[in-house]
């Protein structure tokens, strides 16, 4: 499959132009994402039509818990990526450098059909970054649409201006990994820059009509100062607005990040309560067992008007989108009806 934002330098490279890092390929080479492959004078999307599987979620896993409630959603990722975290959850999928393991073939109308007949309000571009497939993820999100289907995107948000307004064009929905506030964080962590992520950030929130919800990693000692907390959570009810739900998630050792504990239940409280100190609205705890860091809880009265345990809904108090309290809007995608998908997670075939 051909791809699209790549330029031919003056030295007879080609330069992609999807992400910053502005990969220069000869014949035959591979950008760092190994995804996108120069053949010959063109670029090509080695991915297209393959994924590493695909599965039924509850939303609130991807985190999304301002994006209809309770429904379900079609996942499914491909393999690479554009960053290189060392402390990556899904690197078996992203860090992949064979393409054997993408055992499932689909075109984007067959995710389509499948996402509808297995009742799926929507379908997650998820595992890795989606947008190193861009192309194939926006032929998908295209079916969807046609079938009446919302789409999503988990992303890294480290895109170029160009593709970025092309991709979310097509995106109903995206949770933002903020991974840290710090550029030396994303230069020895990532191998990547904080500055692009807040320009994504900044054009989804105040340029587009996605539904966007912010995820920040916390792995202690790296990135879970009050400092640091502190800045991040001024940058994103400042620049951003105090409705954008901010999931502060708990680390795990994983990959080459084996040798750092997880992150105490305490110190995602501590974020929490920084958060919402900084003026957010809507902060969330995960991967921890918290029960008032799962609720959304109301803004001006202090209602919870959801209650969960961890991607499961134990009760509402919602009326058309408002506390049901005080009527006050609570800010998020919502319909009369809270879903009753619950925490199951199922393989689905295309």
């Amino acid at each position: 499959m051909s791809a699209r934002w790549y330029h031919k330098n003056a030295d007879g490279r080609i330069q992609c132009d999807l992400c910053p890092r502005d990969c220069k390929l000869n014949d035959g080479q591979r950008g760092m994402c190994f995804v996108r492959q120069r053949v010959g004078d063109e670029m090509v999307l080695t991915t297209y039509g393959r994924s590493s599987g695909f599965a039924m979620d509850p939303i609130e896993k991807k985190p999304l818990n301002h994006f209809y409630p309770g429904t379900s959603v079609l996942s499914f990722g491909t393999a690479g990526c554009n960053l290189a975290c060392k402390f990556c959850q899904n690197w078996d999928i992203s860090k992949s450098k064979e393409m054997d393991r993408l055992t499932d073939e689909a075109s984007p109308e067959a995710i389509a059909r499948a996402a509808k007949r297995a009742g799926a309000h929507s379908v997650a571009f998820t595992y890795n970054d989606p947008t190193i497939f861009a192309e194939y993820a926006m032929d998908v999100a295209d079916a969807c649409h046609d079938e009446g289907i919302h789409t999503v995107a988990v992303t890294a948000g480290y895109i170029h201006a160009e593709p970025r307004r092309a991709f979310y064009d097509k995106i109903d929905a995206a949770n933002v990994d903020l991974k840290a506030y710090t550029d030396d964080f994303y230069h020895q962590t990532c191998a990547a820059s904080l500055e692009p992520v807040k320009d994504t950030l900044r054009y989804l929130v105040h340029e587009t009509k996605v539904w966007t919800e912010i995820t920040t990693l916390i792995i202690p000692t790296l990135n879970d100062s009050d400092k640091e907390l502190t800045e991040l959570s001024e940058f994103v009810a400042g620049e951003l607005g105090p409705d954008v739900p901010l999931h502060f998630s708990a680390f795990h050792p994983d990959y080459r990040m084996r040798d750092i504990p997880r992150t105490p239940v305490e110190t995602l409280r501590r974020a929490r309560a920084i958060a919402r100190k900084a003026g957010l609205r809507y902060v969330y705890t995960g991967n921890v067992h918290d029960p008032e860091g799962d609720a959304t809880l109301c803004p001006s009265c202090g209602t919870a008007v959801i209650e969960r345990d961890w991607y499961e809904i134990l009760a509402t108090n919602m009326k058309h989108g408002a506390c049901g309290s005080c009527g006050t809007p609570i800010a998020g995608r919502f319909t009369d009806e809270v879903g009753a998908w619950g925490r199951k997670r199922m393989r689905v075939v295309v």
